[in-house]
């Protein structure tokens, strides 16, 4: 079989819906590991028929990952400059699906080959080029590994999977406005639960609602803190970056700066934390509303939108959203099940929105 009933239906909703494809326009599709043929199979012969012009990229993780060990800078600005940059100069929509095997692929790839990479490579190519002037979607694909990490049999893990990604957007769009608009006349944010009290400014900041435009799967609303303006300490759920797993991380911050920290692996923290001045500060805020994600699955494609979740992000900010901070690092660390107020009011105990208006993000709302 070419590819499956579930891949046909999420190339569809990915072309039509999240990039909204159209007739004679360049697409990237960009496969990293392997185990995603089927899918890009499935949007090769969806684009055609759409009438764009697909571009495919196929990326062997143990290819990636030798070259990430082995890259400095002048290498990645030659990768950037000679191919990758002006391809994706004249790209209109990209999708990139992560299909490794390995979530660990690249843990021991040293500080310096990981900056040099982000710095001369994602930045340009990436944050600045893909991010801001393409229709983008990115998401990650089913394996065993990926089962495994979820502690799911296989089977279950994948009718999950595409359960999450083939959620009704539209639906959630319209239940996030509320919420939305509160938090665009909101000054202050407070979150206090376990290992967590730690309060930030966001008065006049915009607020992105994403409901399957950027990521798949999705279910978040963002924006970034006033830089200087987080103060207290935070506890996060377990995480992967840069294929480094914590099983932890706990942050202490004074003025928007991170001044202390604890985690599983402090070693491997220090290091992401000492990468540039930019990645000691936070870039975004959001908030996890996806009601079918109950639980991290050391994915942040997938554990960022666990509904009753917050991310306060280290490092780089969006320019749709922006608050000065500039970073090679953008490490999304989520926060699950804090209490939350704004500007004083409790607004979520725990994992549940208790205000009336906003209740109807709560899963047994959306699902109905």
């Amino acid at each position: 079989m070419m590819y499956s009933s579930n891949d046909k239906l999420l190339a569809k909703k990915i072309l039509n819906y999240s990039v909204e494809l159209k007739s004679d326009e360049n697409v990237m599709i960009q496969l990293i590991g392997l185990n995603g043929i089927g899918l890009m199979r499935a949007m090769v012969e969806e684009a055609r028929r759409i009438g764009a012009h697909p571009f495919i990229d196929i990326v062997d993780t143990e290819v990636q990952r030798m070259l990430v060990e082995s890259g400095d800078m002048a290498f990645w600005e030659r990768q950037a400059t000679v191919d990758q940059l002006p391809l994706m100069k004249q790209m209109d929509a990209y999708v990139g699906v992560r299909a490794t095997q390995n979530i660990y692929e690249q843990s021991n790839v040293g500080a310096a080959a990981n900056k040099a990479y982000g710095k001369a490579l994602l930045e340009p190519v990436h944050f600045e080029e893909r991010v801001n002037n393409t229709k983008w979607c990115i998401m990650r694909y089913p394996s065993d590994a990926f089962a495994m990490n979820a502690k799911m049999p296989t089977h279950v893990f994948e009718e999950f999977y595409f359960k999450a990604c083939l959620l009704d957007y539209a639906k959630l769009a319209e239940a996030m406005k509320p919420l939305e608009d509160r938090l665009r006349r909101t000054k202050e944010i407070h979150l206090r639960g376990q290992g967590t009290d730690i309060r930030m400014s966001v008065e006049g900041q915009n607020w992105i609602p994403c409901t399957g435009k950027r990521n798949i799967p999705d279910g978040e609303l963002f924006s970034s803190p006033i830089l200087d303006s987080v103060n207290g300490h935070i506890r996060y759920a377990p995480s992967v970056y840069q294929g480094k797993p914590f099983e932890f991380v706990e942050l202490h911050v004074e003025n928007g700066v991170v001044v202390n920290f604890d985690s599983s692996n402090n070693a491997a923290l220090e290091e992401i934390l000492s990468a540039d001045e930019g990645a000691k500060r936070f870039g975004e805020f959001s908030f996890g509303t996806n009601p079918i994600i109950e639980k991290p699955m050391y994915d942040i494609l997938f554990d960022e939108k666990i509904y009753g979740s917050n991310h306060l992000t280290l490092g780089k900010d969006y320019e749709i959203a922006p608050n000065g901070n500039d970073s090679t690092i953008h490490w999304d660390l989520v926060c699950i099940g804090a209490d939350v107020y704004f500007d004083g009011k409790l607004v979520r105990k725990g994992r549940l929105f208790v205000d009336d208006e906003l209740s109807i993000l709560n899963p047994d709302e959306l699902l109905k």
